[in-house]
């Protein structure tokens, strides 16, 4: 990956690499669910201890190989385990718990010792060979580098997820040599193992080879996003959201949507964040964690840890930064931004303002131009403003302040003292007129030259 950051801690649609392998084994309930660390282990440990609690891990202290590494896992559980062990890759993000089912379901029901999961892939150069006998049993599996020009050609492909018999498993493992080109203990050798010792070898065969693609570099690591995204967008349309254009539209993993919500191009749904029936989001928009209630409209806007009410408008050009909560039909308009504000129904910040650290009650007016003064070098401020005030454009508010229910403040005010309910606020400086300022102090401009035609004009006599 030529990056600072563990191979498996790569993201794809809000999840790491590992992560996506732990949520589709989860689905299948397991007792145990053991991840094998190597490479940066105390990264990764710490990173799975915060997505699933119950994951254990194993350290393999010398990568030596895939047959080692499930030694290491085994030892963790005290041993040979009962019952049947899936075995999956780290760095397959785009497996599903569902083909996983699949496996475990053939596993027992053929009475297998273990089962490989396969797929006929296009190109299988690099994958290990599936080698069948006469009859289409499962004899080995032989890895690119130590297989012939004719199993070289064979294009069905070992995808490195198995179920296995636990018991056989560990038998099995004890037996497994290093007489290989990379002189590694391979898992694939226990196929062989249990096949000679008389067991069943059987294969299930992934009905879609690109769940099992594999990432070691970023241009793979970018293929499986669009692969995935594509999946996740498929998902909701077929569920009833109107995806305008899915080539410009990613989502992730944990996005909900309700029905006949509607996304327009260029839009991305990071995180948590949760488009409601009827809601309309984009273009050019980005959310993250941010909810959005039924029937709200949301346009060219960026929007983090916030909540959008029922009917609610928000931008173009918003800014909604956390702890933003829009009450029903509420308005944060063209070039507005609000931090940790709460704003009532029905009421409209409609331009050109910032709104930090306030309450705003219902039905309330907010002047284009007006900012929130919430920070005095030190420390952050609240401001209150009442229901149905108006204040006017260019104010200042300068927290601590209230300003009382059915307020109003004029325009160019900077308030600085609160406002009794129904009070008219005006704090601003008399307009003063120096008459002929412009031509004494200006002299040969093109301003005075305007300024001396109209004196003429009101001085001719006609």
């Amino acid at each position: 990956m030529k990056s600072a950051t563990p191979k498996v801690l790569h993201e794809i649609c809000g999840r790491s690499l590992v992560g996506h392998v732990v949520a589709a084994s989860r689905e299948l309930d397991p007792e145990h669910l053991v991840v094998v660390v190597g490479h940066a282990r105390e990264q990764v440990t710490a990173h799975l201890a915060g997505i699933d609690a119950g994951v254990r891990t194993a350290v393999q202290y010398e990568q030596n190989g895939t047959g080692h590494a499930v030694r290491m896992a085994l030892e963790e559980l005290g041993g040979a385990v009962d019952g049947t062990v899936i075995v999956v890759c780290g760095d397959t993000p785009l497996l599903t718990g569902e083909t996983l089912r699949q496996l475990a379901a053939t596993h027992v029901a053929d009475g297998n010792a273990v089962t490989v999961l396969t797929a006929e892939v296009p190109d299988s150069t690099g994958y290990g060979r599936i080698v069948r006998d006469g009859a289409g049993a499962v004899t080995a599996i032989v890895e690119h580098k130590d297989a012939t020009d004719s199993q070289r050609a064979i294009r069905e492909i070992n995808s490195g997820v198995f179920a296995f018999d636990g018991a056989l498993l560990a038998d099995a493992l004890g037996k497994v040599r290093t007489d290989n080109s990379q002189g590694e203990e391979y898992l694939t050798d226990v196929l062989g193992i249990l096949r000679e010792s008389g067991h069943r070898v059987g294969a299930a065969v992934g009905a879609d080879h690109r769940q099992i693609l594999g990432i070691n570099n970023r241009v793979q690591l970018a293929e499986a996003r669009a692969l995935l995204n594509a999946r996740l967008l498929e998902r909701a349309m077929l569920a009833g959201v109107t995806v305008v254009d899915p080539a410009s539209t990613f989502v992730d993993v944990t996005v909900t949507f309700g029905q006949d919500a509607l996304v327009h191009p260029g839009t991305q749904l990071l995180g948590a964040t949760h488009v409601a029936e009827g809601a309309e989001v984009g273009p050019n928009t980005r959310l993250k964690d941010t909810r959005v209630g039924p029937r709200a409209r949301v346009d060219n806007t960026v929007a983090d840890t916030a909540v959008i009410g029922e009917s609610a408008s928000v931008g173009p050009y918003a800014y909604l930064r956390p702890g933003t909560n829009l009450g029903l039909k509420a308005k944060a308009g063209t070039y507005v931004e609000m931090k940790n504000a709460t704003i009532g129904e029905g009421t409209k910040v409609p331009h050109l303002s910032y709104v930090g650290d306030a309450t705003i009650g219902e039905y309330t007016n907010i002047g284009a131009a007006s900012v929130f003064v919430n920070y005095d070098g030190e420390h952050k401020h609240h401001t209150t403003v009442g229901s149905h005030c108006k204040t006017g454009s260019d104010n200042m508010f300068v927290a601590p302040v209230t300003i009382g229910d059915g307020a109003y403040t004029a325009a160019g005010s900077v308030i600085t003292k609160d406002v009794p309910a129904g009070a008219l606020a005006v704090a601003r400086g008399q307009q003063r007129n120096i008459e002929g300022w412009v031509a004494r102090k200006r002299p040969g401009s093109a301003a005075a030259t305007a300024a001396q035609s109209v004196v003429s004009e009101d001085s001719d006599p006609r």
